[in-house]
């Protein structure tokens, strides 16, 4: 997790800094992938202190601010708001989800270049299996901008059939559907 803290109106403090690494250490737990953290303390005639925070992380942007008498109340404060909405988010993706039962299982193999261009039988250099979760192609897309990946093998929760969604080059995004014969 990547913080950047910028004072105004007030000295930079390491305790402050440090209090504010340590309480945003909390958000770890709900967003896995590389976090960037904006946050800005301030504070205004000398009584009103600001406590902002901005976080990016897996395609989504979450913004908290708090205004208390204290800084360290106000860091708790935009901490809690923060968490607040990222258990929402993840309550919001799990609600989406259909009933289990319905998963599919599926197999994804790496095979090495060279075993491909001499002819010879294909070299497997990895092999690891995941639940294929049925989804609507809204949902699929979400997750794959979540999960920061160029594309997601999903089953349409409506047909039943693996799709996959995947991230053009033009920054629009492409559905593969099975036709069948």
């Amino acid at each position: 997790m990547q913080i950047a803290v910028t004072f105004r109106h007030m000295e930079a403090s390491d305790p402050v800094r440090a209090y504010v690494e340590e309480k945003l250490g909390r958000v770890k737990k709900y967003i896995d992938e590389p976090i960037e953290v904006q946050v800005s303390l301030s504070v205004e005639k000398k009584i009103r202190h600001n406590a902002d925070v901005t976080i990016t992380a897996k395609g989504i942007t979450i913004k908290g601010s708090e205004e208390t008498n204290d800084m360290y109340a106000a860091i708790d404060a935009v901490v809690d708001k923060i968490e607040r909405q990222l258990k929402r988010y993840k309550e919001k993706l799990k609600a989406h989800k259909p009933s289990a039962g319905r998963e599919r299982r599926l197999e994804k193999s790496v095979v090495a270049a060279e075993s491909l261009e001499t002819g010879a039988a294909p070299v497997v250099i990895r092999s690891s299996s995941f639940d294929v979760k049925p989804m609507s192609v809204e949902e699929a897309v979400m997750q794959m901008d979540l999960l920061n990946k160029d594309f997601l093998v999903f089953t349409d929760d409506r047909t039943e059939e693996i799709n996959v969604v995947y991230r053009r080059k033009d920054g629009n995004y492409g559905l593969i559907v099975p036709q069948a014969k």
